[in-house]
């Protein structure tokens, strides 16, 4: 296998990451900003209040977007596999 082909390889493998979890990274990072702000806003710093919110926010995201995440890992998956036999030589 050739260096290039490994290093696109892991591009698209690094890309795929990316593109499944960024997603619920946003989600999470947007609901703990919002949290954030109302806990400094009002005073309270419960800890329970910043990260249950959290939860179900990245937990809803994940169940609204699994069906659009298999496919792309399915997409990939499958593509990967239908290289092999070109890899080998």
């Amino acid at each position: 296998m050739e260096t290039s082909l490994a290093v696109d390889i892991g591009r698209q493998a690094l890309w795929i990451t990316l593109l499944v979890s960024g997603p619920l990274l946003l989600v999470g990072l947007v609901v703990g900003l919002v949290i954030g702000i109302f806990q400094a806003v009002t005073q309270i710093h419960e800890m329970t209040l910043a990260f249950i919110p959290k939860i179900l926010a990245v937990f809803g995201v994940f169940v609204f977007l699994l069906p659009w995440m298999v496919i792309t890992m399915l997409d990939y998956t499958i593509n990967l596999f239908e290289k092999i036999p070109t890899l080998i030589r």
